[in-house]
């Protein structure tokens, strides 16, 4: 199930891969940062612990075929391409102008 917090985060930046990484490759990315942010090598450390977290997340949702599909449908949408946005003084036609 899709999170709100998908819109905000960049899984693959996060694991240090690219967007059409295999499965193979996020599993050694997640593997190798789960293992240098692990708490019982940070103890007290709240930034490792929360990059735990996270790293943990990433490899979750793109490491599950289904959802790895979602998250990137979703991130496609909002992530780049045309986007209305207000105009202001000098912004181009306006409504009216174009119809």
């Amino acid at each position: 199930m899709a999170s709100q917090d998908w819109l905000d985060k960049d899984f693959y930046a996060v694991l240090g891969v690219a967007k059409d990484a295999e499965t193979a490759e996020i599993k050694k990315a997640y593997r190798k940062l789960a293992k240098q942010y692990h708490p019982d090598r940070n103890a007290g450390d709240d930034a490792a612990e929360q990059k735990f977290k996270d790293v943990g997340e990433a490899h979750a949702v793109l490491s599950d075929p289904e959802q790895r599909r979602e998250y990137d449908a979703i991130r496609s949408m909002t992530g780049g391409g045309a986007r209305f946005t207000a105009g202001g003084p000098g912004g181009g036609a306006g409504f009216e102008d174009i119809f």
